[in-house]
């Protein structure tokens, strides 16, 4: 069973904002930059607000700066790349704004190199205009992100690090009111919170360590594609992982983060050539090795095939010692240390996961289907990059639509509304992070070929979890206010004094499941939409709390969760019966638990979701055979319902096979610096035990979804690897694990792979990075459409939306 929400702790501290932010990749970085008009913006992020994957990102930005390039041209290179499935209107979006959004960028102070006077541009796959903007050689990520980092020092952008989101909060009428998190902290307990505000940002990247071999750092689990699912948002086109052609090969059976080679050192001049010396790309297409990124990827693996080698060879000898150090020196050093010299030898590599090409659906302006959640950079799916990204698209996506978030919340963002002030006060508060931006340790050994990371077994991230790469800066972003970025913007300390209870922050000292010293709740108050405060009792009861007052009314608590019997709509107004549901979000009506609750019954004819974990026989929008939850268990906080849904292992080369919150605001009132006392999340708290709901997954079962996704659902896919990912991950989807980072990263990646089977069971034909060997051509008139995945009930649906007619 896919959860509807992770199991974790209720919340022992909350904090107010406008805007949150979740991520510090450019496209997070941006979007808290271009988001302070609004008012009062949090900027919450995994690791340090450094350690994202967009300071590792090599090869450039692309945009039309060249006097004799243009925005069609570039807007052409993209389509192409997208094979017939892109959004033409978000390519045109991102091509004709990208030139000015890059020239911001140097404005802020981001130092392109030059050439006489002029940005120097190179060329790298797909494009046939020199266009891509670098930095440091190849280090244009971490230019970027410098460049960003020291805008937002200089701002009032409030930072949490080391703190994992965790679930969407919501309001009565289904609208994004905050996110749940977990601070990791460092020597303290840390603990989880909540973080109310008028609008969550996801930018929180990449999903590749779904695979066990990827370019991406081990905090790329997915976290920003499992929330949206859970939350009831729809994901697009998970099927298009893009698995990059030239990735450093360690060996047979390496895993984790491996080095990249950059696709600039192809756009030089550089030559794949087989173990003969052969140069197999010449002939398979008009650009030879400068071919879009799947087209590549396919001329390896079928020459890894066709020799039965276990990799090939990427040879730059001919740029000689100079070149190799001044153009690529974090690629030079990269290789050195795993013993490879690219002056002196070819450079073994292999295809690895990416990029995701899909994500969470938004429209042009980074709205997704649940009201006041956007999202941007990688985690999103605009439209823009169709069924394989075309290169250094990625950090101009997040640059540009990041930008596009913060103009669409001018009109979006709803008025402030009454303070909640009937919520009791902790003793603790949010916990304080840990200085930001720490000088970077120059004793440490490259990790994974990428300067200054922290020690860590090479590959690794060096303990620093990676940035955003699709993420990307925005530029002219005026009026900054003072403030030490990382700092706490103005939170209270904690109370040091206080005892933990379960690990949160704060709490006076108390048996685990206790109220840990929170006041009692008044039986004679108002409730406000959710249960006070968790006392003692089995897991579905009231914890040993008086029964809501039936004649309260309620004040806007997670649906099914205000006053009346448990699986009620809790007073709130029945639907209308003919209305059609919006986004897979419509109200609850009253009925048996396990029951629709009034939902339309889901079109007969809708294809089945195939054996997706968690699903048995039985009609569409049922239990599937699973057993009915118990009707004695409270609501696990009314989460949206759903629409309706055929690669063996390959060369077995590392990744070749083939609730609602109500949104009440600080007396400080939005925009404030002052931070008003942390108060406990009451009706927050049953949402989060997610009672009768799906567990977590153990720790280790990340390691066997990986094995599982680089077995069957690699470069390389077919019916039968398909099918057999299905039974295996239906295997591991019994969790019952102990809430923790591990346990929910895990969880999260069940969930996206999950996700991405659906989608490539579903797709067959070939197209980009999808791969069917059983269905080896590109068919337009079946498959030219996407696919859109929902979690309704803890069970996946995939359905087909045609493009036919649409510009792509």
């Amino acid at each position: 069973m896919i959860p509807s929400v992770l199991h974790a702790p209720a919340p022992g501290w909350t904090t107010d904002a406008d805007v949150v932010v979740i991520g510090s990749g450019i496209a997070g970085l941006v979007a808290a930059l271009r988001c302070r008009p609004h008012g009062r913006v949090l900027l919450v992020t995994k690791a340090l607000l450094d350690a994202g994957s967009t300071r590792w990102a090599q090869g450039g930005i692309a945009a039309a700066l060249a006097p004799d390039d243009t925005p069609e041209e570039h807007l052409a290179d993209t389509l192409t790349a997208g094979v017939g499935v892109c959004d033409e209107d978000a390519v045109r979006a991102l091509v004709t704004e990208g030139p000015d959004a890059v020239r911001a960028l140097i404005d802020l102070g981001t130092a392109f190199d030059r050439s006489g006077g002029d940005i120097a541009l190179t060329r790298e796959g797909g494009h046939h205009r020199r266009r891509i903007a670098h930095a440091g050689g190849d280090a244009t990520g971490a230019e970027i992100s410098r460049a960003l980092l020291a805008e937002l020092k200089d701002s009032d952008v409030e930072v949490i690090e080391h703190a994992l989101v965790l679930d969407l909060l919501k309001d009565a009428a289904g609208r994004a009111a905050g996110v749940t998190l977990h601070v990791m902290g460092e020597g303290q307990p840390g603990g989880v919170g909540a973080v109310r505000a008028r609008a969550v940002v996801l930018a929180t990247g990449g999903l590749g360590q779904v695979f066990s071999a990827t370019t991406n750092p081990e905090v790329s689990t997915g976290d920003g594609v499992a929330l949206a699912l859970r939350a009831g948002a729809e994901v697009t086109d998970l099927e298009f992982v893009q698995f990059h052609p030239t990735v450093l090969w360690l060996g047979e059976g390496a895993t984790g983060q491996q080095p990249l080679i950059s696709e600039a050192v192809r756009g030089e001049g550089a030559h794949l050539v087989d173990h003969a010396g052969v140069r197999f790309m010449t002939g398979r297409h008009e650009l030879a090795e400068l071919a879009p990124r799947d087209v590549v990827t396919k001329g390896i693996i079928n020459r890894m095939r066709e020799t039965g080698a276990s990799h090939m060879l990427l040879d730059g000898r001919h740029f000689g010692a100079a070149m190799w150090e001044t153009r690529f020196p974090t690629i030079l050093a990269a290789c050195r240390h795993h013993g490879i010299d690219p002056v002196t030898e070819p450079i073994p590599i292999v295809p690895a996961a990416h990029h995701a090409s899909g994500g969470v659906r938004t429209d042009l302006h980074g709205r997704t289907s649940v009201p006041g959640l956007y999202a941007c950079g990688e985690v999103a799916c605009t439209g823009v990059h169709g069924a394989n990204r075309l290169a250094s698209n990625s950090l101009l996506e997040g640059l540009v639509f990041a930008a596009r978030i913060a103009e669409a919340l001018s009109t979006d963002l709803q008025p402030t509304t009454t303070p909640t002030d009937d919520l009791p006060a902790l003793t603790g508060r949010p916990p304080e992070p840990t200085n930001a931006l720490p000088e970077p340790d120059a004793s440490a050994e490259p990790t994974g070929g990428l300067p200054g990371p922290a020690s860590g077994p090479a590959g690794s991230t060096g303990g620093l979890p990676e940035p955003d790469a699709s993420a990307e800066p925005t530029g002219g972003l005026p009026g900054l206010a003072s403030g030490p970025a990382g700092s706490t913007g103005g939170l209270p300390e904690p109370d040091a004094s206080a005892e933990p209870t379960g690990g949160l922050p704060g709490l006076a000292s108390g048996p685990a499941g206790s109220t840990g010293g929170l006041p009692e709740p008044d039986a004679s108050a108002e409730p406000t939409g959710g249960l006070p405060g968790l006392a003692s009792g089995p897991a579905g009861s009231t914890g040993g709390l008086p029964e809501p007052d039936a004649s309260a009314e309620p004040t806007g608590g997670l649906p099914g969760l205000a006053s009346g019997p448990a699986g009620s709509t809790g007073g709130l107004p029945e639907p209308v019966a003919s209305a059609e549901p919006t986004g897979g979000l419509p109200g609850l009506a009253s009925g048996p638990a396990g029951s629709t609750g009034g939902l339309p019954e889901p079109v007969a004819s809708a294809e089945p979701t195939g054996g997706l974990p968690g699903l048995a026989s039985g009609p569409a929008g049922s239990t599937g055979g699973l057993p009915e939850p118990d009707a004695s268990a409270g609501p696990t906080g009314g989460l949206p319902g759903p629409a309706g849904d055929s690669a063996g292992p390959g060369s077995g080369l590392p990744g070749l096979a083939g609730g609602a919150l109500e949104a009440g605001q600080g007396a400080a009132g939005f925009g404030s610096t002052v931070q008003e006392p942390a108060r406990v999340l009451p009706e927050v708290a049953s949402v989060l035990l997610g009672v009768g709901d799906a567990g977590l997954l153990a720790p280790a079962a990340r390691a066997e979804v990986q094995r599982i996704m680089t077995s069957y659902v690699g470069v390389l896919r077919r019916a039968e690897g398909l099918e057999t990912a299905v039974r295996e991950l239906a295997e591991l989807g019994r969790g019952g694990a102990e809430p923790g980072v591990e346990a929910w990263e895990a969880t999260n990646l069940y969930t996206v792979a999950s996700a991405i089977v659906a989608a490539a069971r579903r797709r067959e034909e070939t197209r980009g990075s999808h791969w069917r060997e059983d269905f080896p051509e590109r068919a337009d008139g079946t498959w030219r459409g996407r696919l859109v995945t929902r979690l309704a009930g803890n069970v996946l649906t995939t359905t087909y939306e045609s493009l036919e007619g649409k510009r792509s």
